[in-house]
């Protein structure tokens, strides 16, 4: 069963940055601007972000089997809808059904952990590996992709899922147990719906806000998503079958948790994608070349999920959580400080400082998210902890990606317009003089962009470590 789970996990995770290394012959092939790069990169973690809670609720209510199965299928018809784009708009769609997907998958497998394995112990080890898998998944993307987009074009990116998708919604029907809790009132839609408009409203305030500036329509789209969303909270206080207990959050570590996630997921993602660029358009390597050069962060992600548990058991959740995000400060560091032009050794060391400090941090704040709340109650865990998760990888492409392109054309005043817009289209000139002013100035940003990071996640850092207790452990919240 968890064999099952953890194979549809690693599906769901590899397509939050399997295309970051097939962006260029996307480009190539289908000509979208700078802003449809960025919106076929981080519409996925934004919408599938927007949709865990209501998913959750409905898996809760109505079958976690099912909903997962349901979801499976949906991913399914999702990829062939993008292996098959001949536009920007239509795989920009593609994406936004794949999210839809993925949003049924996600909650589904961490909350039916939490009713297959009882024992603490045992609980925590499958989280772990459930934690190493979506870890690892985002990491390897860019090599898988890297392999699939050098062999056969970027639309294997998405076709490679087909063959997932059998298997997987097969064992699924044959081994999984069904879960659900008859208790429930009846779905909380006007609930759902103020979940669903404030999440993606605030990320995309977000998101426009970094790429173009403090303008009125950026942070009118900001307030109404900020505002929704504690229309929503309010809603669900007042309820006796709320779609998401926020009263959860009065609980310190579960506050640390769901923020622990969303630092952890924000920086690697946003370094992921930046990374891979840099790796294919600052030094010329192949995708599949880029991609290799990627595996320290998903072997460094798959160490430190499997070795959480042991660290919580003898070190306490606070010590798990604070270090793993100090190795992503520590990693931010070295990027910041090595000298330009940056060369790949100094990145190995940052994918395996990211790699290593993403496992401990996940996997321990997914651990205490589940344990929080009473097995009829998981799928509410599972959503927040996935929310974090994906919102994170949006909102770490999407603001710390602005930051650094934003960087990156003021570093390229003075040069063509097409090349100010985006490395790639500089790329596509066939200038040498302007490619090598390109270069430098990616370097440059992504200096730049390493301090904000640095900043970012050591501000999540001392809140995590303010938050919670020293003596809280593993089983404090069981």
């Amino acid at each position: 069963m968890l064999s099952v789970l953890c194979l549809s996990l690693l599906m769901v995770a590899l397509d939050a940055t399997i295309l970051n290394v097939a962006l260029p012959s996307l480009i190539t092939d289908l000509d979208p601007d700078a802003l449809q790069q960025l919106w076929i990169i981080d519409v996925y973690g934004l919408i599938l972000g927007g949709l865990l809670i209501t998913s959750a609720g409905i898996g809760d209510r109505y079958g976690r089997k099912r909903l997962f199965l349901s979801g499976v299928a949906v991913f399914g018809a999702a990829s062939v809808v993008a292996a098959t784009s001949e536009s920007s708009a239509q795989l920009i769609a593609g994406r936004v059904l794949l999210a839809i997907g993925g949003a049924m998958v996600m909650p589904s497998t961490l909350s039916l952990i939490r009713n297959i394995f009882h024992d603490p112990k045992e609980r925590t080890l499958a989280i772990g590996v459930w934690a190493a898998v979506a870890g690892a998944g985002a990491a390897i993307g860019p090599l898988v992709g890297g392999v699939l987009v050098e062999e056969y074009g970027w639309a294997a990116a998405f076709w490679v899922n087909i063959p997932v998708v059998v298997l997987t919604f097969a064992a699924g029907v044959w081994l999984l147990p069904e879960f659900k809790d008859l208790g429930h009132e009846r779905l909380d839609w006007l609930g759902a719906v103020l979940s669903v408009a404030g999440i993606i409203a605030l990320a995309w305030g977000i998101k426009h806000l970094a790429k173009s500036g403090v303008d009125a329509e950026g942070v009118l789209v900001l307030l109404a998503g900020l505002a929704l969303l504690a229309l929503f909270a309010r809603r669900q206080l007042s309820l006796p079958d709320p779609l998401l207990d926020v009263r959860l959050f009065r609980s310190r570590p579960f506050t640390a948790a769901a923020v622990g996630t969303l630092m952890a997921m924000m920086a690697i993602g946003a370094a992921l994608f930046l990374l891979s660029l840099w790796l294919q358009y600052v030094h010329g390597y192949s995708p599949s070349e880029a991609g290799l050069r990627t595996l320290p962060a998903a072997l460094a992600a798959l160490a430190g999920s499997l070795s959480a548990p042991w660290v919580m058991r003898h070190a306490g959740v606070r010590t798990a959580m604070t270090v793993g995000l100090a190795c992503m400060v520590a990693g931010f560091l070295v990027l910041a400080l090595s000298p330009l032009p940056t060369t790949y050794p100094y990145v190995a060391v940052v994918f395996v400082a990211l790699g290593l400090g993403d496992g401990l941090a996940i996997t321990t704040s997914a651990a205490v998210l589940v344990s929080a709340v009473p097995a009829e109650r998981a799928g509410q865990a599972g959503a927040v902890s996935e929310t974090s998760y994906e919102l994170g990888v949006g909102l770490g492409v999407a603001l710390l990606g602005s930051i650094h392109a934003a960087v990156y054309a003021s570093e390229m005043t003075g040069r063509p317009s097409a090349a100010r817009e985006s490395i790639g289209q500089a790329a596509e000139l066939n200038d040498p003089t302007v490619l090598a002013a390109a270069r430098t100035a990616f370097d440059s940003a992504l200096t730049t962009t390493a301090w904000v990071s640095v900043c970012f996640v050591a501000a999540g850092t001392v809140l995590v470590a303010w938050l919670v207790p020293k003596d809280f452990t593993a089983t404090s919240a069981h």
